[in-house]
């Protein structure tokens, strides 16, 4: 059996710096293989035809604009993982007995 009293040894706390860098490193390459992937069949000034006709922009700006909304989804799933991961014992502390 488990003894939920004593106390459980837990990881120290990661840097900020290595928390976010750990978000956006991986999202940042995931973007980039889905914008080569993503582009390879859809042509930016064709998607702006069929979305925003009036908007003015190039093919630069389309597979900027792509790229941008690619990392920010990747990125959102990179955070959401890392919530998920985060170690329960930082969370649920024993309630004490008075």
């Amino acid at each position: 059996m488990t003894d939920f009293t004593e106390p459980r040894f837990d990881h120290p706390p990661r840097p900020m710096a290595q928390r976010v860098g750990a978000i956006l490193w991986p999202s940042f390459f995931s973007a980039g293989v889905a914008t080569m992937a993503f582009f390879a069949f859809v042509d930016p000034l064709m998607l702006r035809d069929m979305t925003f006709p009036s908007m003015p922009m190039t093919r630069g700006v389309g597979y900027t604009i792509g790229f941008f909304m690619f990392w920010v989804a990747t990125a959102s799933a990179s955070l959401f993982t890392w919530i998920l991961l985060r170690p329960a014992s930082r969370f649920n502390r024993p309630i004490p007995h008075k």
